[in-house]
Formats: C-alpha cells, sequence, structure tokens
C-alpha cells in the first residue's frame, strides 16, 4: 500500500456501466414480483445503476446511493436515458432516506465491515423487499493466483455469500437465498484492457506492469461464469 502509485480502492465507471439489455436473474424476478406499477426503487451501492434499471418499467423512480460522484452521474445518464424519474444522493450506507417499494442492493456486501446496521438500515427502507446479489465467494479471491506471483502473500478464499446470509438472518429477518449462474457480469460491455487496469491497481502495481498482467490473464478472463447468489427478504411492511 505504502509504494502504490495510485489507490487500490474504487471502481472504474466503465466496468459498471448497465447493460443495454437487462439479463432475466432470479434478482430481477424477485424484485419484480414485490414492485408495483409506478413503485419506488432504492439502489444502495448503485454503481452504474445495473440492479435498479433492470427493473424500469414497472418501476417509476429510482433513486441512487452511492460514494462515487463518477458512478452517480453514470446513474442519473442512465436513468435519464431511460426516461425514468430518479434521484441520486452521494454518501455512505445506512443513512436516513424515505421509504421505497423495493431496495436492491448488488455486489456490495463484501465491501460492508459492519454488516448487521448496513442491513437493518436496508430493510428499514423497504415497505416490500430488499433484494441483495453478490458472487458466492468474495470477488478478489480469483486475483489469489496473481497475489502470490507479483508479492508472495497468501490471500484468504473468503468470505462467502452464505456468511452474509448467516449474519442477516441475525438481524431477525427471514432470508431466502438462490444460486445461480450467468456469464462475467462485465464481459459484455468492457473491454480487457480496462479489465488489466482495474487488476494492477488492485494489486498495487504500477502501469509498466500491465504486460505482465495480461500474460497471466487467460484468454477468457472476462468471460468464464460466475456463480451468484440472490438473498432476499421482506421489509417492514412485509409482502
Amino acid at each position: 500500500m505504502a509504494q502504490a502509485p495510485e489507490s487500490p480502492w474504487g471502481f472504474p465507471p466503465a466496468l459498471f456501466a448497465p447493460p443495454a439489455t437487462p439479463a432475466d436473474t432470479p434478482s430481477r424476478q424477485r424484485a419484480l414480483e414485490a414492485l408495483p406499477d409506478g413503485g419506488s426503487v432504492l439502489d444502495v451501492g448503485c454503481g452504474g445503476g445495473a440492479g435498479s434499471l433492470a427493473l424500469v418499467p414497472p418501476a417509476g423512480s429510482v433513486t441512487g446511493v452511492d460514494t462515487s460522484p463518477a458512478m452517480l452521474a453514470v446513474f442519473a445518464e442512465s436513468a435519464a436515458e431511460a426516461g425514468v424519474a430518479h434521484q441520486t444522493i452521494e454518501g455512505s450506507w445506512p443513512r436516513k432516506v424515505e421509504r421505497h417499494d423495493v431496495v436492491v442492493c448488488h455486489h456490495v456486501l463484501y465491501n460492508v465491515s459492519d454488516l448487521v446496521p448496513f442491513v437493518s438500515a436496508l430493510t428499514d427502507s423497504a415497505h416490500r423487499r430488499v433484494v441483495c446479489e453478490l458472487t458466492a465467494v468474495h470477488p478478489q479471491a480469483s486475483l489469489n493466483d496473481l497475489w502470490q506471483h507479483f508479492w508472495g502473500l497468501a490471500r484468504p478464499t473468503g468470505p462467502t455469500a452464505e456468511d452474509a446470509a448467516d449474519v442477516i438472518r441475525s438481524t431477525g429477518v427471514d432470508v431466502q437465498v438462490e444460486r445461480w449462474q450467468r456469464p462475467n457480469r462485465h464481459a459484455a460491455h468492457a473491454d480487457r484492457t480496462h479489465m488489466v487496469e482495474f487488476i494492477r491497481r488492485r494489486l498495487c502495481l504500477p502501469a509498466d506492469r500491465d504486460t505482465e498482467i495480461e500474460s497471466l490473464l487467460p484468454g477468457d478472463a472476462m468471460a468464464p461464469p460466475s456463480d451468484v447468489v440472490t438473498i432476499w427478504w421482506n421489509g417492514r411492511s412485509g409482502s
């Protein structure tokens, strides 16, 4: 970390823009089941808005919460293109917001240091349902071989989605878990150069190591299926 030329944290917006046509995933299905026509969606850690904009229509309004102004700009632009009413909230979660019909939170839980207050606030903010999506194991576990190669560091293989589900159950909600597979979520709209740059920042390496990183990645590094988990539960009103 001390010698890293740039922060390893954060996410490049180019890798997280929502796809033009959303996939009909279990996460989308569970949210749509609870969402009335014209209903409101809160997207926590929204990134580019893939989780919430996949629900338009029937969603009549979407609100994105994120710590990154660049991500919120992508979210707002995509929502405007979709013709849906939208607002953005810059800052961390948990925080006080008005309640929405459905709350979505995709690929965020592994970044949360204290999960209980985080998910309790998700529940408090949902009239009908909370839908979280995350990979079955921590996504950075896929870089373990590279950490070993460049730094000689053995990295952990966890935590897992089941760990997250156990913590969420401890808040007193009836958690439902669905496991499924899909192609890598970045493969459709991110090129290999962006992926190499992203991995290089994560590994705390300078740009002159890009060629070496590239040589160590398999040809289909952005395409293999990934194990994904949808975790959902009812909001305070129940539905």
